[in-house]
C-alpha cells in the first residue's frame, strides 16, 4: 500500500545527521554519478553535528583531493576550514594480485592462494579503521563492483577460515604440502596462515557485526536519472540487502527540473527522459529518502561551494517559478524578446 504524504519519508539527508548512533557511512554508485561531491558534502554536515569526522576516499582513481581543492595521502589530514573534519585516500585493492596461480589448481587452494596479499593488505585496513577515534567515518567508495567486494570481505574471511580449519582437521598434513608444492613459503603456509586468521577472527566479527548494524552502518547510493545509473543502483541495492547491510537513502544527482529556466529542445527532452527514470526510483524506492539534486551550470570543488550546494541536502529543490503561472508567462515573454533583439543586432552585423 502506497504510504500518505505525511508518512513518506523526507527528501533530505537530515535522517542521517539525526541518527547519532550512526558510525560508518557509506556513499557509493555507478562511476561519474557524483558519489565524491556527494560524500564530500555528507562529512560537512556530519562535522556540524559530530565531534569529529573522518572521510575516507576508498576509490583508485581519488577525487577527493580536487573536490576539497587540498591534497590528502594515505594519514588523516586536517581539512582546511575545519577543526574536526579529517580527509585521507587509501586503495584497500592496491595488493589485489595473483599469486601462486598455476593451471590447473584446484579451485579451493587456488582462491587461498590468491587471496594471501589481499587478506593482509584488507585486514590491515580494517584494524586501521577500528582503530581510528573519530564519532563518525565516511567512505567515499570506488564504483560498485569493488565496493561490493569489499563490503563482503569481512564476511568472506570469516567462511574461509571455518573452511581452512575444516581442512586443516580433516586432511592434516595436506594443505602444508599443497602450499609447499605451488611455491608457497613458510611466510604464507599452513601454521602461519592458520595462526595469523586465528588471531585476527575476533577483529573480523567485531567488522561483521558492526557493518550490519542499522544503528552503525548505513549505505547511502548516489545515481543520475539514467536507465545504465538506475540498473546499477538496483543491484547495488539487491547486493547491500543480501549483505545485510542497511540502506535507506538514495541521492539523484543532476536532475533538469522542469519549472526551472527549460527553453532549449535538448534540455526539454532530457526533462522528459528524466522523468520516466525518475518515477522508476519512486516506484521502486517509495520508503527510502529520495534526495534530488539539481543540475549546475558548473562544478562544485572547493570547501565554500561544497558548503554552499550542502542546503540541497538538508531542502528539497524549489523551482525559480511555477509553470503556468503570469510570473512564468511573463519571463518566457521577456525571455523571447531579448532572443529577438539578439537576433536582429547579429543580423545588423552580417548586413
Amino acid at each position: 500500500m502506497a504510504e500518505n504524504q505525511e508518512s513518506s519519508p523526507v527528501p533530505t539527508v537530515q535522517n542521517i545527521l539525526d541518527q547519532n548512533s550512526l558510525k560508518w557511512v557509506f556513499v557509493g554508485g555507478k562511476g561519474g554519478v557524483g558519489k565524491t561531491t556527494c560524500s564530500a558534502i555528507i562529512s560537512i554536515l556530519l562535522a556540524g553535528v559530530r565531534p569529529s569526522v573522518l572521510i575516507i576516499s576508498t576509490d583508485p582513481a581519488h577525487n577527493l583531493s580536487d573536490v576539497f581543492q587540498q591534497r590528502f595521502i594515505k594519514t588523516p589530514t586536517l581539512v582546511n576550514g575545519f577543526t574536526n573534519l579529517f580527509a585521507m585516500e587509501v586503495d584497500p585493492t592496491s595488493e589485489d594480485e595473483n599469486v601462486g596461480g598455476g593451471e590447473g589448481m584446484d579451485s579451493l587452494f587456488s582462491d587461498l592462494a590468491n587471496a594471501i596479499p589481499v587478506v593482509g593488505y584488507k585486514i590491515k585496513f580494517l584494524e586501521l579503521v577500528q582503530t581510528m577515534d573519530y564519532s563518525c567515518i565516511v567512505f567515499d567508495t570506488a564504483p560498485t563492483g569493488h565496493t561490493l567486494r569489499l563490503l563482503q570481505f569481512p564476511a568472506t574471511l570469516e567462511k574461509g577460515l571455518v573452511k581452512v580449519m575444516s581442512l586443516k582437521s580433516k586432511f592434516g598434513g595436506l594443505l602444508s604440502q599443497v602450499t609447499r608444492l605451488f611455491g608457497i613459503d613458510d611466510e604464507f603456509g599452513e601454521d602461519a596462515l592458520v595462526g595469523r586468521l586465528e588471531g585476527l577472527k575476533e577483529v573480523i566479527e567485531q567488522v561483521n557485526e558492526q557493518f550490519e548494524d542499522p544503528d552503525l552502518t548505513t549505505f547511502i547510493c548516489v545515481c543520475i536519472p539514467e536507465f545504465l545509473s538506475l540498473y546499477e543502483t538496483e543491484r547495488l541495492v539487491q547486493e547491500l540487502t543480501k549483505f545485510e547491510i542497511d540502506t535507506h537513502n538514495v541521492i539523484i544527482n543532476q536532475v533538469i527540473f522542469d519549472n526551472d529556466e527549460v527553453e532549449s529542445k535538448l534540455l526539454k527532452a532530457r526533462v522528459r527522459m528524466q522523468q520516466k527514470y525518475l518515477d522508476q526510483f519512486y516506484m521502486l524506492y517509495d520508503d527510502f529518502h529520495i534526495t534530488k539534486l539539481p543540475l549546475l551550470p558548473e562544478e562544485v570543488t572547493g570547501v565554500e561551494a561544497l558548503k554552499t550546494f550542502s542546503q540541497h541536502f538538508l531542502t528539497p529543490h524549489e523551482p525559480a517559478i511555477s509553470r503556468g503561472t503570469k510570473e512564468e508567462l511573463e519571463r518566457r515573454i521577456s525571455a523571447l524578446k531579448k532572443h529577438v533583439l539578439d537576433t536582429e543586432d547579429e543580423l545588423e552585423k552580417l548586413r
